[in-house]
């Protein structure tokens, strides 16, 4: 995704985390404490958002339970400029001894198994939900803690307009799809659709992924490899429901020009009845429109199994400890990553940070007065009931996803055109990962 909605800029609101300062500037590595006996640890975050916000609330709290600890912030640039960094200090020795990024591929990019410090034996670690696990971890051990909360990309939709109508939320395509024809025929917006920020037209595709994973166990794996592609089955689903929903008439009429902010006014005031989105788009109603708060919902995209259905995750970020960072260092370093993950960290989370969704950890646990939106996903995630985003899981990601997923919604390109023509848009960029198999 582009724009705000790209995974870096969703997830720095989760809690994203790198640094900015020059290399010989770093305090990474080293055993012992300061002078006056305190251990010093450093602690690198991204200067987007509001990262250093919520670093600075972190460690305010944790020196004041840790007197003996003190934590000195580092930030650097976010993006493709942090990741170089990133990747740098690591091969070079030079990391903060506590340091945040992504969760999934680009986590496995750093070569966890050499630089990075298993955590597999520490309490906090039995708490995380098998999703997150998946994505911190490598064949060996389990390296990060999640920093924030998740979202997902699923369907919100208006309670009023579902319990007026007399619809119950869909386990299934078929069910949605009767919905649908119930909603329209009330003189009701079934589906909105906001191409004028085409990041938003990727929902049906990208939010699916987790029915696909639910059909097919293997197939991110096997993508990565070369050997699945988007054209066949379970995969062009995505791509065949948003081309049913052009064709039986779903979308709002201003679809090809309307915006985000349409797409949330639509669904609040009851105009539109469902809105495939992602879950972030909370803090848009509540700023805009909290006297309809509580008439929103979310469910998962439905599959055509209803076996298949999952709610699809955005994961958190996670902090991680480099190999570098030892002796007394490094148990003061996992006792600020416990800290992240404890009750004291989690009241951190959710005073300082807006959740988007539920927390990847049973320490951490949504507050009684979110909306109920955020509320709706928690039997997901209760339930075992999701799974990773595909970024999450491989590093293929083609530029051009938005604009073919436009077409299929506009009527322009079939399903099995634009997924064609999707699994085409792959093949350089994984060429250039170097990735076999393409």
């Amino acid at each position: 995704m582009k724009s705000s909605p790209t995974r870096r800029v969703l997830l720095a609101g989760a809690g994203i985390v790198a640094l900015a300062v020059p290399l010989a500037a770093c305090s990474g590595g080293g055993g012992g404490g300061s002078s006056d006996g305190k251990v010093e640890i450093s602690f690198l975050t991204q200067n987007t958002g509001t990262n250093v916000d919520v670093a600075n609330a972190f460690i305010d709290a944790f020196e004041k339970a840790n007197p003996d600890i003190t934590v000195k912030l580092e930030t650097q640039p976010a993006g493709t400029e942090g990741d170089n960094l990133m990747k740098t200090k690591l091969a070079t020795g030079e990391m903060e001894d506590v340091f945040g990024y992504n969760s999934g591929s680009l986590f496995q990019a750093l070569n966890p198994d050499q630089n990075l410090v298993p955590l597999d034996d520490e309490d906090w670690v039995d708490g995380l939900i098998d999703t997150m696990k998946a994505v911190v971890s490598t064949d060996s051990h389990i390296y990060g803690a999640p920093l924030g909360a998740s979202q997902a990309g699923a369907v919100v939709y208006n309670k009023k307009v579902f319990a007026d109508l007399g619809l119950s939320v869909p386990k299934d395509w078929a069910e949605f799809e009767a919905n649908n024809e119930k909603i329209k025929a009330a003189g009701i917006t079934p589906v909105i659709q906001t191409y004028g920020d085409t990041w938003t037209s990727q929902l049906f595709v990208l939010g699916d992924f987790g029915n696909v994973l639910a059909a097919d166990p293997d197939w991110a794996e096997a993508y990565t490899k070369g050997e699945r592609k988007y054209v066949d089955e379970p995969a062009l689903a995505g791509f065949a429901n948003q081309q049913e929903g052009f064709d039986k008439g779903w979308w709002n009429q201003d679809y090809a020009s309307a915006l985000y902010d349409d797409g949330a006014k639509m669904v609040a005031t009851g105009v539109g009845a469902q809105y495939p989105i992602l879950t972030g788009i909370v803090s848009t109603f509540q700023q805009n429109y909290p006297d309809d708060l509580e008439n929103l919902g979310v469910f998962a995209l439905p599959a055509h199994d209803a076996a298949d259905t999952k709610l699809t995750v955005w994961l958190p970020n996670a902090v991680y400890i480099p190999k570098t960072t030892e002796g007394d260092k490094l148990e003061a370093a996992k006792k600020f990553v416990a800290f992240i993950n404890s009750p004291d960290g989690c009241e951190v989370q959710t005073t300082v940070m807006v959740p988007s969704g539920p927390f990847a950890t049973s320490a951490c646990t949504l507050p009684d007065d979110v909306p109920g939106l955020l509320k709706d996903m928690q039997p997901y995630f209760d339930d075992g009931n999701t799974n990773p985003a595909l970024e999450f899981l491989s590093p293929i990601k083609g530029p051009n996803l938005e604009n073919i997923t436009v077409q299929v919604g506009s009527g322009i390109s079939s399903a099995k055109d634009g997924a064609a023509l999707y699994d085409e848009d792959v093949v350089k960029q994984a060429q250039q990962l170097g990735l076999e198999g393409w």
